[in-house]
């Protein structure tokens, strides 16, 4: 996979300076939530570290991606990585629109040397990550596996009861002797209820703890195995991690004598973490963010007015499920955000309650590191976390919200007519963001800077626009320059300009540090392939000097 990956050295030293402009995350906090939910202090900011595609984008090579790319990881802010299934899978398939096959989800032992890469290139990446104080996360699958594929290098029970369809009637819902909700219908369904079984899992849980740097757990698919069995295999395996549930099944699919039937997707997905005793991700938000309106975002769990419901909320834009993937039929993409939301989604669950999860595409693949990088920095410079206090504003257009970190205040306005955060809220606010004409903005009592250190100074709202930018379906104009926020002339983390309400001139507004000579210009490039360039701006560089109001203009 072509990523704007960088030699080692060159790596570390790009590594430096991102420190120094957007400020290392503080020290990190640990233990458990008010409520007993391992949430490891409330404070971790997410990167989902492969997208679906990765094994035949990068086959054998995503660990040293991961390892090359540590130093980077940690300058822009995470705290966390979430990890591909590290069990090999020699699974493969097709339905004829997607195909898939390695990515661990079919997977068949505990053995380390998958498509993702090998046992030793798995630690080397795991050791980079941990060095730079960026927690692994390892993905795990424990409800179904590749059942008919010979020679696994684990012990299986003996007989009956190893897989979920040796049960007397396990087409019978009421019946059936899955653990907690019901596996989809399918022959791998494991019986995670076997001594056995529960045992095999425990012990690879503290294996990756031990040997393999897994500082927690992301539990796909918690169908098939009850709530009480995470709680349970976190409490002999690793107690003090953190650990995150997808639970992703609307009210409507179970049965109509389930509670669960009439309830919100707030009021499922809260349930499974009270007895996990783990977050879980905020299918509620994600659900209003695909068919409601900004304003109804307040209705995910991360908007809850008790704090306890906010703690355990994981937030995300897109996974390697939901969202689309660079490379072969587009990934997965069963249920993606449209593109014109992504901004502001990103804006939202990064500067609000709840735990953030960044999907590697969007960060690394498709040009929007720079607003994410400036969005972590305000919302460390806040300390905001997961359950810190927020408050919707009605009256006005589009989102607007006031949210209490541990520092600073700050007022949101997404898709809104407020331009004054006095009017919502008291206290001296500064803009610390003022993003595609208007659409995203932040306030914040602390300094518009928001807060890196390091002699990074305001930042200024510079407009910036192409003219003639003639494109074919699938490719945007793009401004990439000589600022870390303009991608330091590297078109993978160019910046999109969002505005073709006068096509084909496109506009956009960049947050760019002031008083800096700004060098740039136009691209036409693929949305889907961030390396792939169909049209630079011939003749000089544009320039600038980045100030508020300030404009500048290039042309193809």
């Amino acid at each position: 996979m072509k990523h704007p990956l960088l030699p080692a050295r060159l790596a570390l030293a790009v590594s430096s300076l991102l420190l120094t402009l957007s400020g290392a995350h503080a020290a990190d906090l640990t233990g458990k939530s008010p409520a007993g939910v391992r949430y490891h202090g409330g404070d971790e900011i997410i990167l989902q570290g492969f997208h679906w595609n990765v094994v035949r984008e990068s086959p054998n090579n995503w660990y040293n991606t991961l390892r090359e790319m540590a130093p980077t990881i940690a300058a822009d802010g995470f705290s966390a990585i979430w990890m591909p299934v590290p069990w090999r899978d020699f699974s493969s398939w097709s339905d004829g629109a997607n195909s898939g096959g390695g990515e661990g989800y079919f997977w068949h032992d505990f053995n380390k040397n998958g498509r993702y890469g090998s046992d030793a290139q798995l630690k080397q990446a795991a050791g980079a990550l941990n060095s730079a104080q960026v927690k692994v996360l390892y993905d795990a699958v424990p409800n179904h596996m590749n059942r008919g594929y010979p020679n696994k290098e684990i012990n299986l029970p003996a007989g009956q009861g190893f897989w979920r369809n040796d049960c007397s009637d396990p087409g019978n819902y009421a019946n059936d002797c899955d653990d907690g909700d019901r596996f989809v219908g399918g022959d791998a369904d494991l019986n995670t209820a076997n001594p056995q079984v529960y045992g095999m899992f425990r012990d690879e849980f503290a294996n990756l703890r031990s040997n393999y740097g897994a500082g927690g757990f992301r539990f796909d698919f918690v169908r098939g195995y009850a709530p009480e069995r995470v709680n349970s295999w976190m409490s002999a395996a690793h107690d003090n991690s953190f650990c995150v549930g997808e639970l992703w099944k609307a009210p409507g699919e179970y049965p109509s004598w389930d509670w669960r039937n009439t309830a919100s997707w707030q009021q499922i997905i809260k349930d499974w973490s009270d007895r996990a005793k783990c977050p879980v991700f905020d299918f509620a938000l994600k659900e209003r963010m695909q068919n409601g309106s900004i304003a109804d975002w307040k209705n995910g769990l991360n908007g809850n007015p008790d704090p306890r419901w906010r703690e355990v909320a994981v937030t995300f834009v897109d996974n390697h499920d939901t969202g689309y993937s660079p490379g072969q039929n587009g990934g997965q993409h069963h249920w993606a955000l449209r593109d014109g939301l992504v901004r502001q989604a990103y804006a939202y669950i990064l500067s609000s309650p709840g735990t953030p999860v960044v999907y590697w595409s969007h960060m690394y693949d498709w040009g929007q590191a720079p607003l994410i990088r400036q969005l972590i920095k305000i919302r460390r410079a806040a300390g905001v976390r997961a359950d810190s206090a927020i408050e919707f504003h009605s009256g006005y257009s589009g989102l607007v919200a006031t949210v209490r970190g541990t520092a600073q205040t700050l007022v949101i306005a997404l898709g809104s007519n407020l331009n004054n955060p006095g009017q919502v809220s008291s206290g001296s606010f500064s803009q610390a963001l003022n993003e595609d004409n208007g659409q995203l903005k932040i306030w914040t009592t602390g300094s518009s800077d928001g807060g890196g250190g390091g002699g990074g100074g305001s930042l200024a709202s510079v407009n910036f626009r192409c003219d003639n930018g003639v494109t074919q379906p699938g490719d945007s104009v793009y401004a990439v320059g000589n600022l870390t926020q303009l991608g330091s002339w590297s078109p993978a983390g160019a910046v999109r300009l969002t505005d073709v309400s006068s096509y084909p001139t496109w506009k956009g507004t960049i947050s760019l540090p002031a008083g800096q000579a700004v060098e740039w210009k136009c691209i036409v490039r693929s949305e889907a392939n961030p390396t792939q360039v169909k049209t630079w701006q011939s003749g000089a560089n544009n320039r600038v000097t980045s100030a508020v109001g300030a404009s500048t203009t290039g042309r193809f």
